[in-house]
This record gives structure tokens, sequence and C-alpha cells, in this order.
């Protein structure tokens, strides 16, 4: 856990981008989310496996987006180009005279150019060594997401990939708000991006009892914290955010979205794949980001939980939210919509939670229904989006690994 409490200047969220199965462009996934329709679908890649549905992005065109640049990137990598072109058209649409070496870029994934290494595996199995494509490194490694915005916007400044498995796109949000306190760059892309729907990517989940098997109703597998939950759904897509210090944006006359008031992390050293029961390690990341935020339990209006509907994990969740912020408290998980989309998912909640802020609007929990038994009594938002101010929030992502990343977000 990280507490840092000293002077520091305010980061604000200025630009947001988004490609993601609810809409691949900002407006239509916020539409869609408040709206709380769910995502999931039956999926042709997955034909013939035991869970043969995901909520996919299935409005993104890489050609139409990205043009013959497409055929050198895998999925991962074009979501990721195309959020990021979004928050940067968004946060500076007269081209924000930034100094291109004072601009970071920090991308998350939790499981890289997974297309790529499948198909490649698929021709040296066939066909032997000469028919793998000899651009299968730099299409498929962690780092290529992060590599190619750079690349593609002319940035300089430091550009990293990082994964801590589902909890990457927060992890990324925190690290861009290190270097902004630091004074290592002036503006930082944050965000995260995953193409995971594949079959054995879907498989490998199913085998670890993690997917909804809800195949005779796909819209509704997804439904966090309600009794007949029973897995997430596999889902893919990135979300990117601009960071930049409050008085720059101001500056130049741009209005943020929220402030990134604090940010804590840390490590259950519990299990492979489960999350600590006792919701331990979890919890220290909650209170080193308010202590980050130096802002208590009772300030926070809104949580936007990682809450992926899996039995164990949701209930885990709750009963820490019940404990640490009690029954006053909104609460949402926006998988309900978009499904997991594994390092993805942090950044895209952190935009959502951005959006809630600056339009005082919580999106529901889509297909909740009733508490499952082990939830206790919190205010979880469901049925309709719930108009309200929303003076600070917290978005929260928990990795396999043990990994637990929390944003703390602001009214600017």
């Amino acid at each position: 856990m990280r507490a840092r409490r000293h002077q520091h200047a305010d980061v604000v969220i200025t630009g947001l981008g988004i490609v993601s199965p609810a809409g691949t462009d900002t407006a239509t996934a916020w539409k869609t989310t408040c709206a709380g329709l769910p995502t999931a679908a039956p999926d042709a890649r997955l034909d013939g496996m035991p869970v043969d549905f995901s909520s996919a992005a299935s409005a993104f065109d890489a050609s139409g987006e990205l043009g013959t640049d497409a055929r050198r990137m895998d999925p991962f990598t074009q979501y990721a180009v195309v959020a990021a072109r979004e928050a940067v058209a968004d946060a500076a649409p007269g081209g924000g005279h930034w100094d291109p070496t004072r601009v970071g870029v920090l991308i998350g994934t939790a499981v890289s150019g997974l297309e790529t290494w499948l198909q490649q595996a698929g021709r040296l199995r066939d066909a032997g060594a000469r028919a793998v494509n000899p651009l299968t490194v730099p299409k498929a490694i962690g780092n290529m997401p992060a590599a190619t915005v750079a690349l593609h916007l002319g940035f300089n400044g430091p550009a990293l990939g990082l994964s801590t498995a589902c909890a990457s796109g927060t992890t990324a949000l925190g690290f861009g708000l290190d270097l902004l306190r630091a004074g290592r760059c002036d503006v930082v892309l944050a965000g995260g991006t995953d193409a995971p729907i594949t079959p054995l990517m879907s498989s490998a989940f199913d085998r670890l009892k993690a997917l909804s098997r809800r195949r005779d109703d796909p819209l509704s597998a997804s439904r966090p914290f309600d009794l007949h939950r029973d897995g997430f759904v596999l889902a893919e897509g990135a979300a990117v955010l601009v960071l930049e210090r409050a008085a720059d944006a101001r500056a130049r006359g741009r209005r943020p979205y929220a402030k990134v008031m604090g940010y804590g992390e840390s490590s259950d050293a519990h299990h492979l794949t489960a999350p600590d029961p006792n919701g331990s390690g979890a919890r220290l990341a909650v209170l080193g980001a308010l202590a980050d935020a130096e802002v208590s339990t009772s300030d926070v209006a809104l949580i936007n939980a990682h809450a992926t509907s899996t039995p164990q994990g949701d209930a885990i969740e709750a009963r820490l939210i019940d404990r640490l912020f009690g029954r006053q408290t909104a609460v949402t998980s926006t998988k309900g919509v978009t499904g997991h989309m594994l390092g993805a998912a942090g950044a895209a909640e952190a935009l959502f939670t951005a959006l809630s802020i600056d339009q005082g609007t919580i999106p529901p929990t889509a297909n909740f229904r009733e508490p499952g038994r082990d939830i206790p009594e919190i205010d979880i938002v469901h049925g309709s989006a719930r108009y309200a101010p929303v003076p600070v929030a917290v978005s929260s992502s928990i990795g396999f690994g043990g990994h637990n990343a929390v944003v703390v977000l602001g009214q600017a």
C-alpha cells in the first residue's frame, strides 16, 4: 500500500477515448452504459466452445479506422490506438501544442497479442517455420500498444506497457499520476487494452469456472451482485484517458471531466486466482487511495466496483464495501453492460466514473434484479440511471495474482 501525503500539483482528466462492446466511441459507450443495455451475444469466433458467447466490440472497423496500418497490429493494439486517438482529440481539439518529449503513454494489458500468437502457432504447426509472419513479435508483445500509440501520435516521453492482470488499466492511471506529480511528464495517456476473445481464452477461463454458462440467454449472463450470477462474460476493447496538471489545462482553457485525487495499490499475497476471502488486500488498496486523496470513506458518493459477476469475487467485494462505506454510498458495476474487458476494464470503468462526476449520472448495474444471499444490503444502483451529484468517487480493480488497484476521482 502507498499513502503519499505531500504537496503536489492537482492532476485532471481532460480527454477520454474508448473502444468497447458498448460502443466504439465515448458518446455511444456512455449512452449504452447509462441505459443499462447488456452487450453479450453469441460469437462466431467461439463456435463449438462450452461458452460460445462474449461481449464483443462488434462495431469496430479496423481497416476503416486505421487503413493498411491495421495489418501490422494485433487487435489489442488496434483498439488502443483508436481509443488514444479519440482521447487526444477530445483533450486537445486544437492540437494542444504539447511538447512531445513531455508526453508519456502508459497502456496496460492482461493477455497481450493473443490472436497473433495463436495464428502464428497454427502456421508453424501446419506449414513450418518459414510460414511464420516476420511481424509476429512486434505485433504480439505486451509493450506494443504503448509503443504504437507513441509512434502514431508522435510522443517521445516514456512509453510503457504494464501488466497487473485485470487491474492493469487502473495501474496505468496510478503510474500516470506518479509521472505527473514527479514532474517527469506534462501529459500522460493512461489506459488499458485487451483482445482475448479466442477459443483458447474462453476455454481456459471456463476451465477455471470463471465464465457464465448462460448460453440460453447471453444478454442476462453478466449480472454483478445478483442472486443468479454464475460467472463473467469475456469482453474486449480499450480505454485511454488523458491526464495533465490542472494548471496546464486551465492555461489552455480546457475544462476537465474530473480530478485524479489519489491512487492505492496492494497485493493479496494469498492465491494465484482467488481473492483473499477477507478482502484484506483490496482494503489496503482502498484505504491507501483514500489516504493519498486525503478524503474519508464518508466523502465518497460512488463506487464503480470491480464486480465481475462471479459468485466468490462479488461477495468478497460487497462485504468490503459494506464494512468500509456502509450503505449510504452508491455502488455500480458497469460490467453488467460491457462484460469483463480484462486489462482494459479498469480504464473503461475510470472513464465511466469520470463521466459520472462530470454529468451527475450514475449508470445502473445491468441485469441486477435481486441481491445474492451473500451480498449485504449495500446501495446497488439498478433498473435505471440515477441522477445525483458525485463529488468523490472510487473505481477499483482486482486482478489474478492478488493485484489490487484503486483510483479516487473527484470534481475538478
